[in-house]
């Protein structure tokens, strides 16, 4: 059984910096594509990142880069968000999730099926 348990949200000033880590068990991290998503109150699911199999990194949104970095532990099967020069505007609830898939890259329109509970990430100006 596929199980996702996220954890290091918390409540940073602008330009703070938190780690997510996504620890999976019944499955390897790198035998799926692992993803990042954030949820913001009102707002749809929004891709954040992605990590393929062969560890291939797409980042969803252009405002996300160089401040945000995805990574991948193998011997603690855990999965990373690195994210730096926290803006309000990346107050969400953050969620990981896993999905078979065996190319290079983790296709932006992949439907995952494995998703962990969440951690809230609350950034204030």
């Amino acid at each position: 059984q596929v199980q996702l348990v996220e954890s290091g949200g918390g409540s940073v000033q602008a330009g703070g910096s938190l780690r997510l880590a996504c620890v999976a068990s019944g499955y390897r991290v790198t035998s799926k594509c692992m993803g990042w998503f954030r949820q913001a109150p009102g707002k749809e699911r929004e891709g954040v990142a992605s990590m393929s199999m062969r560890g291939f990194i797409s980042y969803y949104a252009d405002s996300l880069k160089g401040r945000f970095t995805m990574s991948r532990d193998s011997a603690k099967n855990t999965v990373y968000l690195q994210m730096s020069s926290l803006r309000p505007e990346d107050t969400a609830m953050y969620y990981c999730a896993a999905e078979d898939y065996t190319g290079n890259w983790c296709p932006p329109s992949l439907e995952y099926n494995s998703w962990g509970r969440g951690t809230q990430v609350t950034v204030s100006s």
